[in-house]
């Protein structure tokens, strides 16, 4: 190495930039609060963003901080995937080794994929939850680093990031919330054009309230002189001071290299042109140094020593020669941890590289090329395929570049740099037909592909085919998130197999069309799955035919399940089995078991999930078993099996949480909140439910969790948030796939919502299309409780002016749609009594002993909420027909119980003025006290502590009418009838005339209208 020949250009007086360095600082300080802290600095090339940083390592350093840093590595058009993380995490590895290998224990294989260091990288599992599985376990990784210590990470050179680099950072600075870990990033502000792949990450960050974003400005002309008086270690003579600052503009570097000009004489060959003037000092140099500058100025951002002998082919005591006088001009950096060299600023890299002449960068990249084939331990192993690539790419070699691309791209695949994986592969097809015939017929699919399944063909003697490439970039691009690409990348294959008989690989490409339609929100997959159906029918068993029935027939599960669906299940299974596809087996395995429960066969179809279960912990599947998990929870619920389904999530969180399977964990966690709310566990339920929020990935299952919190809002008489969280369901869950399970809670919801907001026409709007769309086969579990609260509805909203016309119909469009449905378990057929008991309170036909069947079907089902539902209604009818007061004072006092420990506000001031009219006492009276009056029942409105006056104006808002109306009936001004309105809304606890109306007539306060 060399050391201590540098002439000086640089100031050793730190110069401006205190205001940016207190911000720095004092990210420091609150880091160590313990609060993450994340910041990006900004600015043109020279600017000052290294001297600005390393002033703050070293402030950092004083104050006892961990620091590691990471360069972004440019490599000609690409960057080295993760490379600054994989960068700093190998210096947090030498300074902290036994803290690391402790914070990644048990997870060192799927964390090798960034630091390689940790142990061999897995080829798999690969799917689309692969890259936020790695980026979770990056994350805490580093908050288990930073628990006891302040860590400070830089990440250098943003502008060269590659994709996964960016999105790893992105994600970093979303979820990072514990540790004493400072995040900072630069990045060259005057490259990010309107295209540059930056850009959307830079806007995504300034959203971030957590980011703090710092823009260095040029220096002004006191700036400069005090920069230049550092540098010459004297003042500045004024006239040097003014040519210095005209002709750098304030730019720190260009200040440095005018001084480094002037001072090794070669002032006179200064022109105009910036980027001559960072050549001009290289030209100075003997020609031997000027000719290691050129070969460094093409290996990257920095070229290892023994690389760097056998590309420039000189003795070393030579190479030796011309590195110093290259470090000697500052030109060059020794780099002390990679026993290598790097320019001293990128931007004389980048004149130097753009100087060559063409056939003199192939030769260069040839050399390179040639020098690590020779001799693989030359450079990192980590990074030696897709370096590799890449010199061979611009050596303008296809023989060459196609092979070493496919190595590259099966590199980053291991990775999970799928963004990078894509970017190679497609350098690859565009190579494939300018490669030669012969170089091509010596590659093999099992070499460079697994995505697309095995052909059944010799693959000693199989070629690779284009068409291998295009299904591993489909693939590439949805695991990268790129499914607009991989959509397009699918018609392109299929545009080619119009001229070939291939039906099986045809049928795979429409499978593919068939997920990214569906998860792009362009359609439900139907059309595509259906033509990738005809195309296998009547062919043999292959994997591809097995993988197309196993997905028609969890398609037809979810979207409109049947007795078809379970011979197409039946037959999935069948043919993976005859071909040995065991994973499309087990997923056909648990499509099936699901299909059956649905049917009616609850036993045999959770013995066939609990078999699966079973055998994918014995073969390690972790995305099976966390498939497996969900559907066996919700088969559990959908039985009434709550208690059962809660004890399997809880199980089955701690199985993919191990795995950072996100998205199961968020369905898992979802079907978790549901049987939590039929539990009455709802303060874990909410939990569950945010919690799959925070680890979702995808819109589905946040979908499924913003409408469990709907529920909870409206089940605890929250209007407002019961309406927020129900519109974000709609967002998430989109319009372009309409599901049943997503369907009907909907309708649901808005049922709920219309009938507490007091529009009986929007209730019976939302049940027709409810009814209309259908309540396929299984999905009962829905279907029941929206029935329950539209016939509640219609109940409540007897003899509402509003509500009678069309009252009568829809009590018979319930009665017929309840009659369709089935009630396989008890606890549906308790739904069905409720319904059917509501239906005779709306037709002010019900009679305790109605309630009073429904209550006692729903006592031994674990379903608190649903019990004091009953009990009110039980209590209620025994009031109103003169019944046992006794017996309705104890349900009310259990009901109201029920209602104060759920937090359901709703069903609690319901009871208590129920109570208050029926002159009952909520709690139990002392033994021995005297016995609560048992006259008649009080005036319900005056219970409410209503006026005269308030009982008149809230009969007639009741009755539809407006201010204007009540004003004429009751002979008082407009205003004044607005002023009793607003007043009887603030005692009623509601929040418009609707919901006052519902609420009288739910409490039955006056007369019902005559139909």
């Amino acid at each position: 190495m060399l050391g201590g020949v540098e002439t000086r250009s640089v100031s050793p007086v730190f110069v401006g930039r205190a205001d940016e360095l207190a911000v720095l600082t004092d990210a420091l300080t609150r880091a160590a609060g313990p609060e993450p802290q994340a910041l990006l600095i900004g600015g043109e090339a020279g600017v000052g963003k290294t001297r600005l940083t390393e002033e703050f390592l070293a402030e950092a350093e004083r104050r006892g901080a961990v620091v590691a840093v990471g360069g972004c590595v440019e490599i000609g058009a690409e960057g080295l995937p993760f490379a600054p993380f994989s960068a700093a995490l190998r210096s947090l590895r030498r300074q902290l080794p036994e803290q690391l290998t402790a914070a990644a224990a048990g997870q060192e294989d799927e964390l090798a994929r960034i630091l390689p260091e940790l142990g061999e990288t897995p080829r798999g599992p690969h799917d689309e939850e692969s890259t936020a599985r790695l980026f979770e376990l990056t994350v805490r990784l580093l908050e288990r680093l930073a628990a006891d210590r302040t860590v400070v990470i830089v990440l250098e050179d943003l502008h060269w990031s590659d994709t996964s680099t960016r999105h790893l950072l992105a994600y970093l600075l979303r979820t990072l919330s514990t540790g004493r870990l400072v995040v900072v990033a630069t990045y060259r502000a005057d490259d990010i054009h309107r295209r540059h792949p930056l850009r959307p990450l830079l806007a995504e960050l300034d959203r971030l309230r957590s980011v703090q974003r710092i823009e260095l400005s040029r220096f002004n002309r006191a700036e400069v002189r005090r920069q230049l008086a550092g540098i010459l270690a004297a003042p500045p003579e004024e006239a040097l001071v003014e040519t210095v600052f005209d002709r750098s503009d304030g730019n720190a570097f260009f200040v440095e290299e005018l001084v480094a000009c002037r001072e090794s004489g070669c002032r006179t060959g200064l022109t105009e042109s910036l980027r001559d003037l960072l050549l001009v000092r290289v030209e100075v140099l003997p020609d031997a140094a000027q000719r290691v500058v050129r070969i460094v100025a093409e290996g990257g951002s920095t070229v290892e020593h023994e690389l760097l002998l056998a590309v420039a082919q000189l003795p070393e005591d030579a190479l030796i020669e011309a590195l110093r006088a290259a470090v000697g001009a500052n030109i060059l950096l020794a780099s002390a941890d990679r026993d290598g060299y790097r320019f001293r600023h990128s931007l004389v890299r980048e004149a130097v590289s753009d100087d060559l002449l063409p056939g003199e960068r192939a030769r260069v990249n040839r050399r390179y090329a040639q020098a690590m084939e020779a001799d693989e331990n030359l450079v990192c192993s980590s990074e030696r395929t897709i370096r590799l690539a890449s010199y061979w790419y611009y050596a303008n070699d296809p023989a060459k570049a196609l092979p070493a691309a496919l190595a590259a791209s099966v590199t980053a695949r291991r990775r999970h740099a799928y963004s990078e994986q894509l970017r190679l592969l497609d350098r690859a097809i565009d190579l494939w037909e300018s490669a030669p015939a012969e170089v091509r017929a010596e590659l093999r699919p099992a070499d460079y592909t697994e995505v697309y399944p095995p052909c059944g063909c010799d693959p000693e003697t199989t070629p690779l085919r284009r068409l291998d490439l295009l299904a591993e970039a489909t693939v590439a691009a949805r695991f990268g998130g790129e499914r607009d690409r991989a959509l397009k990348i699918t018609k392109m294959a299929l545009r080619v197999l119009e001229d070939e008989d291939d039906p099986l690989r045809s049928a795979w490409f429409w499978t593919e069309r068939s997920k990214l339609v569906a998860s792009l929100g362009r359609g439900d997959g139907w059309a595509e799955l259906s033509t990738a159906q005809e195309l296998v029918q009547g062919l043999p068993p292959s994997h591809v035919h097995a993988e197309v029935l196993s997905r028609a027939a969890g398609w037809g599960m979810i979207h409109n399940p049947g007795l078809d669906n379970i011979a197409a299940a039946e037959r999935a299974v069948e043919y993976a089995r005859m071909v040995g596809a065991q994973e499309v087996e087990l997923h056909s395995r648990i499509t099936l078991g699901s299909l059956l429960a649905d049917a009616g066969d609850v036993a045999g179809g959770l013995a066939l999930m609990e078999e699966v279960k079973e055998r994918a912990a014995e073969l390690g599947l972790a995305m099976l078993s966390g498939r497996v998990h969900i559907n066996l929870t919700s088969q559990l619920e959908n039985n009434g099996r709550s208690r059962e389904a809660v004890e399997l999530a809880e199980a089955g969180v701690q199985l993919v949480g191990a795995s950072r399977l996100l998205d199961s964990e968020a369905w898992v966690r979802g079907n978790m909140a549901e049987s939590l709310y039929s539990l009455g566990r709802w303060d874990e339920a909410t939990e569950a439910a945010q919690r799959t929020l925070r680890v979702s990935q995808s819109a589905a299952p946040r979908g499924m969790a913003s409408a469990r919190l709907s529920y909870l809002a409206l089940a605890r008489g929250d209007v407002a948030g019961a309406a927020e969280w129900l519109a974000a369901a709609h967002q998430h869950f989109g319009t372009h796939d309409a599901q049943p399970q997503h369907r009907i809670p909907m309708y649901r919801l808005a049922v709920g919502l219309a009938a507490l907001e007091g529009r009986i026409t929007d209730v019976r709007t939302e049940v027709a299309e409810a009814i209309g769309a259908g309540f396929p086969l299984g999905h009962h579990r829905y279907a029941w409780p929206l029935l329950l609260a539209a016939a509640s509805a219609e109940a409540d909203a007897r003899g509402l002016p509003a509500a009678a016309a069309g009252h009568e119909e829809a009590v018979r469009t319930l009665r017929r749609a309840m009659a369709d449905l089935a009630a396989p378990v008890p606890l549906w057929a308790a739904h069905a009594d409720f319904v059917r008991a509501e239906l005779l309170r709306a037709e002010d036909r019900d009679t305790p002993a109605d309630w009073t069947a429904v209550e006692a079907a729903i006592e031994p089902l674990d379903r608190p909420y649903l019990l004091a539902r009953a009990r009110h209604r039980v209590a209620e009818s025994l009031l109103a027909t003169g019944g046992d007061r006794e017996h309705a004072a104890a349900l009310v006092r259990a009901a109201h119980a029920t209602a104060e420990q759920l937090g359901s506000l709703r069903l609690r001031d319901d009871l208590a003025l129920l109570a208050r009219r029926g002159r009952l006492q909520l709690t139990a009276p002392d033994e021995g006290a005297a016995p609560a009056p048992t006259g008649p029942d009080t005036d319900p409105v005056e219970s409410l502590g209503l006026t005269s006056r308030e009982r008149d104006v809230l009969r007639l808002v009741a009755a539809g009418h407006s201010n204007r109306q009540i004003a004429e009936e009751l002979f008082i001004s407009p205003k004044t009838a607005s002023v009793h309105v607003s007043n009887i809304l603030a005692k009623l606890g509601v929040a418009g005339r609707g919901e006052a109306a519902a609420l009288a007539h739910r409490l039955r306060l006056f007369a019902p209208v005559p139909s």
